[in-house]
């Protein structure tokens, strides 16, 4: 049976000693490396080492009974997120490893919020219980109120034909069958062992463990439930089915990190990307850097490819349907600044490499300005960034000061009308365009009968409005949240061409902007902050002067929790004076919280300056063909113009 098993962690909670220590006692290792030492087999990697913290996503395999199970050991910090979350997708099953001393901290529960968006049934294991402040009962506490109530502390080794009483009560409290069983004293430890198992897969039980991984506590009793707690179905019958969720380069070889979830791949197997099919030429299960090369590959195994070179991470290979979008994404934007004597279209070639293996990147190239441009979660990731250009590329870079990433939207209905008429072409297209809920993005209905356009003109429109970003009216951020409906448009039989549509499409958007009511948006976090009750006053003064909301604040006798939302500009950099002020005793929580309407609107237009009628990319005029000469029509003029209203 395969089995991948994620580990996650806020940072500095002992997550990779934790890994470390899995490994060894399966032999999978033959010595456990230290962080503090900088030899650890998983964190392999020169900057992991030098900084101490796990930046980039590995695995290790190692084999319990007939089980082989891929340990997934991901990044603990906030800036390298979306590598975890990547990592996540593909899990099968997740152990959070929590300090016993520090408890639930703020990065943790975003790891438990994205553990439950994906359905991954989950464990805990409180750490460092060996040393001094830890407090076993107080995470337990925590874990209940704040996670989960069905959160169950494990003090002994159990198995189908043993279960401690204590947990065999917790089970009758939760199942009526089970119960009457309880009461009548007739409840067996086969019935509780099979519920237990089906409660952990459908997350209605997180059992939690204690132990110390540096110094080998309740490492082997833990492992010893393992085997028995999890359990995983994949079709190998069925056609090849996976999911890339990782790519790196092996010199100047790409690898592509795949998890299969269903059949089999065998090298020399082909996949098609658009027009172009690709072969498998080399199939690498990996365990640390060390890996090993095989044949094929069956349901359920982590391993990667060489040979596809155009698959991105998120892709499903095997399936037409569209890759799920990540919960997590950048809420800031750095300029590239480079001065040396490489051509900058050769240093877009190198951060295009990068924003492969990292597509949160996303990587901007502005012609005009000759610039580049990278979305990024925070200045941890610029500084590896400027680590890894320069040890792996030897390129010296820098970047300028992080901005914050804005978006736009509409607030009232209208419809656009674009058309694209010079000599020799020919497209029309009127969209209606109209606001849609927070989050939703950009969504496409077609309303076009086939009189009026074929089907493959409707469907390049719907690919132009999907296949980049469009610029909003006020700042020059993309726009979001809209609900576009192909109404209507027009070709011509002998003079239409393969852009026209492209020019006309972006011409009926840019023109319904000009008539819509624009707004612009902000990126938000949801925060969660706890305290003595002596700073209340002190936080809810610091939310307000940061534009913040909250909701009433939750007392305690010695505690107070308070709950809200605040914009991402304002509130990034609370964290380091909330902590000076509680003394590094009070716990804030940050998860990002989607866009909602700019707290300083007119503030932002005036510091970016952007000129909408200056963009070389988007113009909101219409092209038409008078006397063998294309002219220009205004936006205020166009709908008049347009020949399928006439």
């Amino acid at each position: 049976m395969h089995k991948t098993i994620g580990v996650l962690a806020h940072v500095d909670a002992g997550k990779t000693t934790f890994s470390e220590q899995l490994l060894f006692h399966t032999k999978s290792i033959q010595a456990r490396g230290r962080v503090d030492h900088q030899d650890t087999f998983l964190d392999n990697h020169e900057l992991e080492r030098q900084r101490g913290i796990t930046i980039f996503a590995e695995q290790g395999r190692m084999t319990i009974g007939n089980d082989t199970y891929t340990l997934i050991d991901t990044p603990g910090h906030v800036d390298f997120s979306p590598e975890m979350e990547r990592a996540i997708r593909v899990m099968d099953y997740a152990i959070i490893v929590i300090s016993a001393v520090e408890g639930l901290q703020g990065h943790t529960e975003t790891v438990w919020h994205l553990l439950r968006q994906y359905d991954i049934p989950t464990f805990f294991f409180i750490n460092k219980i060996d040393r001094e402040g830890a407090a076993v009962g107080n995470v337990m506490a925590q874990l209940q109120k704040d996670c989960s109530k069905d959160v169950l502390l494990v003090n002994e080794m159990f198995h189908s034909d043993y279960i401690p009483s204590n947990i065999m009560e917790w089970l009758a409290e939760r199942d009526d069958n089970l119960l009457d069983a309880f009461l009548n004293e007739t409840l067996d430890s086969g019935s509780c062992f099979a519920q237990l198992q089906a409660m952990i897969k459908q997350e209605k039980a997180f059992l939690c463990f204690t132990g110390s991984a540096l110094k080998d506590i309740g490492i082997k009793e833990f492992l010893a439930q393992l085997p028995l707690l999890t359990e995983t179905h994949f079709n190998a019958a069925a056609p090849f089915k996976g999911e890339v969720f990782k790519i790196r380069h092996d010199g100047h070889q790409r690898l592509t990190f795949i998890k299969a979830l269903q059949g089999t791949l065998h090298i020399r197997d082909e996949f098609s990307f658009g027009d172009v099919t690709e072969k498998v030429t080399e199939i690498r299960l990996y365990n640390g850097h060390r890996y090993e090369a095989v044949q094929e590959v069956t349901a359920g195994e982590i391993f990667a490819v060489k040979g596809l070179s155009l698959a991105n991470i998120g892709a499903i290979l095997g399936s037409s349907s569209n890759p799920q979008p990540y919960e997590l994404v950048p809420t800031l934007q750095a300029k590239v600044q480079y001065k040396g004597d490489q051509h900058i279209k050769e240093v877009l070639k190198i951060f295009r490499i990068l924003e492969a293996e990292e597509p949160s990147l996303r990587v901007i190239w502005h012609e005009k300005f000759q610039e580049i441009q990278v979305h990024i979660m925070g200045v941890i990731q610029l500084e590896v960034l400027i680590e890894v250009l320069n040890k792996r590329f030897s390129l010296a870079i820098s970047f300028g000061e992080p901005q914050i990433l804005y978006m736009e939207t509409i607030a009232s209905t209208v419809t656009g009308y674009g058309h694209f008429e010079p000599l020799k072409h020919y497209a029309e297209v009127h969209l209606l365009m109209e606001p849609s809920a927070r989050g939703t993005g950009i969504t496409f209905v077609n309303a076009c009968h086939t009189d009026d356009l074929s089907v493959g003109h409707q469907r390049l429109i719907e690919k132009h409005l999907f296949e980049r970003e469009h610029h909003g009216l006020l700042t020059g951020f993309p726009v979001t949240d809209i609900r576009f409906t192909l109404l209507t448009g027009r070709a011509h039989i002998k003079h239409t061409d393969g852009g026209d549509f492209r020019e006309a499409t972006f011409r009926a958007l840019r023109q319904g902007l000009e008539q819509a009511e624009n707004i612009l948006l902000e990126p938000y976090y949801r925060f969660k902050l706890k305290a003595s009750t002596d700073f209340i006053g002190r936080i809810m003064t610091d939310i307000q002067q940061a534009s913040g909301t909250f909701d009433p604040p939750i007392v305690s006798e010695e505690d107070v929790m308070i709950i809200g939302r605040a914009p991402v500009a304002t509130f990034m950099s609370y964290s380091t004076t909330f902590a000076a002020y509680t003394n590094g005793k009070g716990v804030l929580s940050l998860q990002f919280d989607g866009y909602d309407v700019c707290h300083n609107t007119e503030e932002i237009i005036t510091q970016i300056g952007y000129n909408k009628n200056a963009d070389p990319e988007y113009t909101s005029a219409s092209i038409f063909c008078a006397k063998g000469k294309g002219y220009s029509v205004p936006w205020q003029e166009a709908q008049a113009a347009m020949h399928c209203i006439k």
